[in-house]
């Protein structure tokens, strides 16, 4: 159970990212909200990475709720933010993606 709220809470990681690059984008109350946003997604995600660290090794949990939210928020950057993604660029999400989950792997 622990492993799915450290996602979940890499998924909260990537929305407080996307907030923060949204409100960059914006003025006034729409960067207001987007700020509002950054902060309720910061929170949660806050929140997960304590819960799960209740029982996982804390550098495992952290290096795998920070992969999931780098690799996520280049993902937003690529789709939504219209960000290049060149080759080395996808070659080194990959090798942080086969990171994460060789760490999911050796962990207990």
């Amino acid at each position: 159970m622990n492993w799915v709220l450290l996602i979940i809470g890499g998924f909260f990681e990537v929305g407080f990212a996307s907030c923060l690059g949204k409100a960059k984008e914006t003025t006034g109350t729409a960067s207001a909200l987007w700020m509002g946003g950054f902060f309720v997604c910061l929170a949660i995600s806050m929140f997960l990475l304590y819960k799960a660290t209740q029982t996982l090794p804390i550098g495992t949990a952290y290096a795998v709720w920070t992969g999931i939210g780098a690799v996520g928020t280049v993902l937003v950057g690529i789709f939504i933010f219209k960000e290049p993604a060149d080759f080395w660029r996808v070659f080194f999400v990959t090798t942080l993606i086969a990171s994460i989950i060789g760490l999911k792997f050796v962990s207990n």
